[in-house]
C-alpha cells in the first residue's frame, strides 16, 4: 500500500462518529466491549464490528484478561497518524 493509500485508509476508519468516539473512551483507560457498549449506548455486536475495524487498522490492541477481551489504544499509530495529519493538513506554502 501507498503512504497515501495508508492514510485515506486511517481517515477512512475515522470518517465514522463512533469509532472517533471509541477511541476517545479508549484514551483514558482500557475497556472491554460491554463497557464501551454501555457507554456509547450501542448493542455489544455492533461495538465488535467497529472494534475489527479498529484493530484490522492498527488502532488499537486487544487482550484477554480471563473472560473478557480488553481493548486499549495502540500510541504508536496514533502518534503516526497525527504525523501523517500535520503533513497532510499542515502550513501550505505559497
Amino acid at each position: 500500500m501507498t503512504e497515501t493509500g495508508r492514510i485515506a485508509r486511517a481517515f477512512k476508519v475515522l470518517s465514522v462518529e463512533t469509532r472517533v468516539e471509541m477511541l476517545s473512551l479508549l484514551k483514558s483507560r482500557e475497556l472491554c466491549v460491554n463497557a464501551l457498549a454501555k457507554k456509547l449506548g450501542i448493542t455489544p455486536a455492533a461495538v465488535s464490528q467497529h472494534l475489527r475495524v479498529l484493530r484490522d487498522a492498527g488502532l488499537v490492541f486487544a487482550e484477554r484478561k480471563g473472560y473478557f477481551v480488553h481493548y486499549r489504544i495502540n500510541p504508536e499509530a496514533l502518534d503516526r497518524l497525527r504525523r501523517d495529519a500535520d503533513m497532510l493538513l499542515g502550513q501550505v506554502l505559497e
